[in-house]
């Protein structure tokens, strides 16, 4: 048996029928074109190929709750409690996916069993006219087993590099494929007393920047625990979901990213920020003060896939600056303040240094006894994904889209991977309290046009 960790273990606590604590992936295929497919029957054999399986689950996905505090293997597995297999209704739009998807992850994942679900999607119409017709796979699971970088790390795992390599064993088998490389996912066992030296290390350098955070209060990027205005993303949630999803070319991002020398996460997070602005004017809604965005950032330093390695900075995200280039520039200088502090700590006293600073939206989110006055206003989290083309037994992928989890006070979660050289975003929202979410797509299309126009006269004035 292996304990949960204490972040593992806040997931469970956070969780209630309105609020799921899993994450998701919804990856989408082509057919493939090259013989594979000239029965009409790709996605039937598929099914077929995991439904009849005997190759017991591998690690994480055989593991199952104990008492809320321990994981243990699975001894009782049933591939139909966890996979499903569905068509959608015609005339089968990327629309009528994401509906599917967004009511599959409104809903709460069975603790008597591994906690995850794969969904394989048919009947998806081709991208344009002249393509294959496409297939989705969606796989949810708990984020009490892993985070973003684990799950997309797992997936990289589970298919192929290769059009033409076989991928005979389900995804959740994928250990019995990739033995090798499989065994960097699993936990590594650690003592309790070099545990303890560990968190005992950590007080005085955590101690040191919490005290360094009041000598540089007044500075332009520093934020803090009680500068997040109220807004209309602040509110208790209900059980209801919406998923919006779209494709960008990396190198749009890269090109502003160069002009304006930041980084392409400081973009990302501008064009979010001028999309946010937008959507919240159009409904009178737009705070005097700047939206202050919870940036994830993961602090794994080896190739495991197991519980949670992550930390959190706060940004400035300026959605009171009319200015989308003087909006870039304090996200810039925002983040970079947060990064020169992690810097200097090490993995276990980031870890500690952030449940202290963070300890205010810790209670609020657990109690909910301060629901109008938040630590941020929403999460935006950047997942890395694969720079290669993946494949599943010959069917590439063409797209996929990381779906998160939101939380009474935080209606709305920006969750984005990159994939060879696109940039994913996926949205998560409440639909109730956020209507039309799926206009943020337009919008965050508008932001990245006129930042490339301002890069662009940049970029000719310098010349």
């Amino acid at each position: 048996m292996r304990l949960l960790t204490a972040v593992d273990q806040l997931f469970l606590l956070l969780e209630s029928r309105k609020q799921p604590m899993h994450v998701g992936g919804l990856f989408l295929f082509e057919l493939p074109q090259d013989g594979q497919n000239e029965d009409g029957d790709f996605v039937n054999q598929l099914v077929q190929q995991m439904q009849t399986a005997t190759v017991p689950p591998s690690f994480p996905f055989n593991q199952v709750l104990d008492r809320l505090l321990f994981w243990k293997e699975d001894e009782e597995f049933d591939v139909e409690h966890h996979f499903r297999h569905v068509a959608l209704p015609k005339p089968g739009r990327v629309r009528e996916l994401l509906m599917y998807i967004s009511k599959e992850h409104s809903r709460l994942l069975d603790r008597a069993m591994p906690l995850w679900e794969c969904h394989i999607i048919e009947g998806i119409l081709p991208e344009s006219e002249g393509r294959p017709e496409r297939f989705a796979l969606y796989f949810k699971i708990h984020h009490s087993l892993v985070d973003g970088v684990a799950a997309m790390r797992l997936v990289e795992k589970s298919l192929s590099q290769s059009p033409t390599e076989p991928v005979s064993l389900p995804i959740w088998s994928l250990i019995a494929r990739h033995r090798k490389s499989v065994d960097k996912l699993l936990p590594a066992d650690r003592s309790i007393t070099s545990i303890l030296k560990e968190q005992l290390s950590t007080i005085k350098p955590v101690f040191t920047e919490l005290l360094d955070n009041f000598k540089h209060g007044d500075d332009e990027g520093y934020v803090g625990t009680f500068d997040a205005p109220m807004s209309i993303l602040n509110q208790r949630i209900s059980a209801s979901r919406r998923i919006a999803a779209q494709s960008y070319d990396m190198q749009r991002f890269r090109v502003i990213a160069d002009a304006f020398e930041v980084n392409v996460n400081d973009v990302v997070l501008a064009v979010c920020a001028g999309a946010l602005r937008r959507y919240l004017l159009s409904m009178n809604a737009l705070p005097t003060k700047p939206l202050i965005g919870f940036v994830p950032m993961s602090l794994r330093c080896d190739e495991s896939a197991s519980g949670n390695q992550i930390s959190f900075l706060m940004a400035n995200l300026g959605t009171h600056l009319d200015d989308p280039a003087k909006r870039l520039q304090l996200i810039y200088k925002s983040m970079n303040s947060g990064k020169r502090r992690f810097r200097r700590m090490n993995k276990a006293q980031i870890i500690n240094y952030s449940a202290i600073a963070y300890a205010w939206e810790g209670i609020n989110v657990l109690t909910g006894l301060f629901p109008r006055k938040q630590a941020f206003n929403l999460i935006i989290s950047n997942v890395p994904g694969s720079k290669k083309p993946l494949y599943w037994n010959g069917a590439p992928l063409k797209a996929l889209y990381p779906a998160s989890i939101i939380v009474d006070g935080q209606a709305l979660n920006i969750t984005l991977s990159s994939y060879q050289d696109k940039i994913e975003f996926c949205i998560t929202a409440c639909s109730k309290l956020l209507p039309h979410v799926q206009d943020m797509l337009g919008l965050l299309e508008e932001e990245l046009i006129l930042l490339e126009g301002i890069s662009e006269a940049k970029t000719v004035a310098a010349s």
